[in-house]
């Protein structure tokens, strides 16, 4: 069994039937300030069922490719709240 990776993120748009873009962010040490520094990366998403929406925390899991650019599908999403 192989291990598949887990990326945590959240939804920026809706990129056509069944994908979302989301943004994920990660922190690291700059190599010469030593100071912690965010570095950000977007992905394309595969949702199947089309539950999630801009501004839903979601978190993929590694798959095989499905089309150019997707290469994670969704395992579970945490639905934002509305604010009105």
């Amino acid at each position: 069994m192989t291990h598949k990776r887990e990326i945590q993120g959240k939804v920026v748009s809706i990129s056509g039937d069944k994908t979302v873009r989301i943004l994920v962010e990660r922190k690291v040490l700059h190599p010469k300030y030593h100071k912690t520094v965010k570095k950000f990366k977007s992905y394309l998403i595969h949702d199947e069922s089309n539950e999630a929406k801009v501004g839903d925390l979601v978190i993929a899991v590694e798959c095989r490719p499905l089309s150019k650019n997707k290469s994670f599908r969704v395992k579970s999403v945490e639905h934002a709240e509305v604010i009105i």
